[in-house]
């Protein structure tokens, strides 16, 4: 396992990703035209490197050579970051690896000053108690726009005080 800054080289393999990984997530809880509209306004080249620009940090989880998944996550004031993306395909599922993956991204944001962390999480994603038993603590509902869309959130707070490790 090995983990690797992302960047605008990196769209497209991001975005392979992103379909996979997304069809097994979403499909059980979206249509499959709001999950490729929302792919399409999210992971095409365009929009990635915007997000890029616009200061997000990429980072993938290597396992031989293969690209298992991918985190992203931006500075939202002095102290706290947001994850924006956190994404492991099935076939790399348990193991650690999310849970490596995650611990990654949050000492990344602690190195750039982070004391906290945020995230939504569809509230019909069964993710959301992978991060509740990571420390994460949900704090809000949320119904985000995206197009003619909405997703139904949850919004997630963990303290990464002291953190490190």
């Amino acid at each position: 396992m090995e983990f690797k800054t992302l960047g605008k080289q990196d769209t497209q393999i991001i975005r392979q990703l992103a379909e996979s990984s997304w069809y097994d997530t979403y499909l059980p809880i979206l249509e499959e035209k709001q999950l490729i509209y929302m792919l399409e306004v999210i992971y095409s080249d365009e929009a990635l490197s915007r997000q890029m620009d616009e200061g997000q940090r990429f980072f993938g989880l290597f396992v031989d050579d293969t690209l298992a998944g991918f985190a992203s996550i931006s500075q939202l004031d002095n102290v706290s970051f947001k994850l924006n993306k956190i994404y492991l395909l099935s076939a790399f599922q348990g193991g650690g690896r999310g849970k490596a993956l995650l611990k990654f991204a949050e000492n990344a944001a602690i190195e750039l000053g982070a004391q906290s962390m945020i995230l939504n999480v569809n509230r019909f994603n069964k993710a959301r108690f992978f991060y509740e038993s990571q420390g994460y603590e949900i704090t809000a509902e949320e119904d985000v726009p995206i197009g003619p869309y909405w997703m139904n959130d949850y919004v997630l707070l963990k303290s990464l005080s002291g953190k490190m490790g």
